[in-house]
């Protein structure tokens, strides 16, 4: 199999993890896009050396993967590649802030290392929401919910042709690289002689399947407006647990839970 029929197997696999049956998969999905946009909210709120408040927050994602049946390496290895490019982003750090701010046994810690770690560990956080966020709620969902918020219609739109049309791409690239590599056997990807014309059949091919997808929404009555999926009902255990997550958000970003636990257990 060939990275781009990979990759469209996995965008797949995407969608047969939204439909699968779960609490988490049946609840509102103005719930969860609500909760988790305040989870990274929260995250992102926490002091750059704050790394025994941060890393608390981890309990929410690791209790929803429990909650959804979805493996925890799942989420990572479907993130392998944007993960690395988030934790290189503080690396530098250290470098820029070399100021002992603890000791472990004689060893001292500078700031720039708790800094970066605590970054690296808010992007990650933050990475897990999302994913959890996709892998439980299909995109027509997420849209609705965006819909209720009163985001523009042109925006929610826009959102979910591109989502759609990532896959018919992809599907476009595969049979052009196909038909390629039938014509060249023995050449090892696609020659750099032949990058310009094969893009601009992408885009041709591409424009012309747009052109038949636009035709056939408007022979079904599109006029810029979806007609989404009928939603999962918002009942009131879905609102608690939304307000629950949020109250127990605020109290790890307020307080210190792991040094409030250690100062009532150790005196």
């Amino acid at each position: 199999m060939d990275k781009v029929s990979h990759a469209l197997v996995e965008f797949r696999e995407m969608d047969a993890l939204a439909a699968q049956e779960s609490p988490l998969h049946r609840m509102h999905p103005l719930i969860k896009l609500l909760v988790t946009l305040a989870y990274i909210v929260f995250v992102v709120s926490f002091d750059k050396y704050a790394l025994s408040a941060l890393i608390v927050m981890v309990l929410y994602p690791i209790l929803l993967f429990q909650i959804s049946g979805i493996p925890v390496r799942t989420c990572f290895y479907k993130l392998r590649v944007v993960l690395p490019l988030v934790c290189a982003v503080g690396l530098f750090n250290p470098f820029f802030d070399r100021a002992p701010l603890l000791f472990v046994g004689s060893v001292a810690v500078s700031g720039g290392v708790i800094s970066m770690l605590t970054l690296m560990l808010k992007g990650i956080f933050a990475l897990m929401a999302s994913f959890l966020l996709i892998a439980t709620t299909p995109m027509d969902q997420i849209c609705a919910a965006l819909r209720i918020l009163r985001v523009p219609s042109l925006l929610v739109t826009l959102l979910l042709l591109t989502y759609r049309y990532i896959s018919v791409m992809l599907r476009e690239v595969s049979v052009m690289s196909e038909a390629y590599h039938l014509r060249a056997p023995k050449q090892r990807g696609i020659h750099v002689s032949a990058w310009g014309s094969f893009l601009g059949q992408l885009l041709l091919r591409s424009m012309d399947r747009a052109d038949a997808l636009y035709q056939s929404m408007q022979l079904r009555g599109f006029h810029g407006e979806f007609y989404y999926a009928e939603s999962p009902r918002c009942t009131p255990g879905a609102v608690g647990y939304g307000v629950g997550c949020v109250a127990f958000f605020a109290l790890a970003r307020y307080v210190d839970l792991p040094q409030a636990l250690g100062n009532l257990f150790v005196r």
